[in-house]
């Protein structure tokens, strides 16, 4: 069952346990699970039933989260639990986030232990990724407070859909983050992933306007479902509006998963369009992804137009940045950069910790 945590975010109704992680507030009968299938209502209380497990450890580029503004071409150490708390019918990872079964779980690993070994690495940063950390909070939270203790910088790869109280104690430990927003209509969220579009919204205002947390936005082009024109411009104005135009934005390419198998892969030119929109919506930094494409994965100047970090798939070439600067007309780029970037390259390592349950 994982090791036994005190949950938050959470009160009795009657027999019931009500769950306020996140907007689905799940009301779960004793012994029952809520939606997310990792909290479970057990002798009236509200049990993580993940905490300390994990789906196994991979040391991964950063720009595979994707992150493109925080700290290039270091290694970053990814791991994520079981369960999601949303229903995506196109889950890219839905053999961890589905998972019914507690034996997905391979591993079992404290925060010491997690953050220790990620020093071992040389992982600069741990990511809470592959299924949506949203659910498994107190155990982030837990790892993220020993992360900061020992200077190791923390990333969340989420889908934004978190209630505002759990936020607020959520992003306090949290470095960087990239939010998943799928569409930018309420249809596609309420028929292809049994949630809503506001909640998510207000998150990424929420991470702009009210953290210190460096975001960037990800958004998966499936054929025919959220890749009209029309919506994209919608949804780059919306950006620009509210969170600015300095935040990254990530166009990716759908591959047929899951319970959308009979969709096809999106076209390259899809991503350029949505791309090409973005920057002449007045967004400075917009990039194609799941997609080979250097000239539409590298961070130009938006001031002076000069190549300042090239990327092929995940490994950095050229970088011309001064600090957090531009080296050729010194303008300042948004992010977190130093003064010279990872040599992790695309690899991907898998790596034990703890002890196999």
């Amino acid at each position: 069952m994982g090791m036994p945590v005190q949950t938050r975010w959470w009160h009795r109704e009657g027999e019931k346990v009500v769950c306020t992680l996140c907007p689905r507030e799940c009301h779960i009968p004793e012994g029952q699970r809520g939606f997310c299938f990792v909290r479970a209502n057990i002798g009236g209380e509200l049990e993580l039933t993940t905490y300390g497990r994990s789906s196994g450890f991979c040391i991964d580029p950063m720009e595979k989260k994707p992150l493109n503004h925080f700290l290039p071409g270091t290694a970053v150490m990814s791991f994520g639990t079981a369960g999601c708390n949303l229903g995506c019918k196109f889950c890219q990872n839905w053999d961890i986030s589905k998972s019914r079964e507690m034996d997905s779980l391979a591993q079992e690993a404290g925060p010491e232990a997690i953050i220790a070994a990620a020093k071992q690495t040389g992982c600069r940063s741990v990511a809470f990724t592959y299924n949506d950390p949203v659910i498994w909070a107190e155990y982030a939270i837990d790892i993220a407070k020993v992360a900061r203790q020992e200077g190791v910088k923390t990333v969340a790869v989420t889908a934004g859909y978190i209630s505002p109280e759990a936020r607020k104690e959520f992003y306090q430990w949290i470095d960087a983050a990239n939010v998943d927003l799928k569409a930018f209509t309420e249809t596609f969220y309420r028929k292809l992933t049994q949630t809503h579009l506001e909640p998510v919204l207000d998150t990424l205002r929420y991470l702009k306007h009210e953290t210190d947390v460096w975001f960037e936005i990800t958004n998966l082009m499936i054929p025919g479902e959220n890749d009209s024109p029309e919506e994209t411009q919608e949804m780059c104005d919306w950006i620009v509006t509210n969170v600015g135009p300095d935040v990254p934005v990530h166009f990716t390419a759908f591959h047929p998963d899951f319970k959308m198998m009979g969709h096809a892969p999106t076209p390259h030119e899809t991503l350029l369009r949505a791309r090409q929109q973005a920057l002449d919506a007045g967004i400075k930094f917009a990039y194609v992804g799941n997609v080979h494409d250097m000239q539409a994965q590298t961070t130009y100047c938006p001031s002076c137009g000069m190549t300042l970090i090239e990327r092929d798939w995940h490994e950095l070439g050229v970088y011309l940045m001064n600090d957090n600067r531009c080296g050729g007309c010194g303008v300042t780029i948004p992010g977190v950069f130093e003064h010279s970037p990872g040599r992790w390259g695309r690899k991907r390592v898998p790596v034990m910790i703890g002890n196999r349950v």
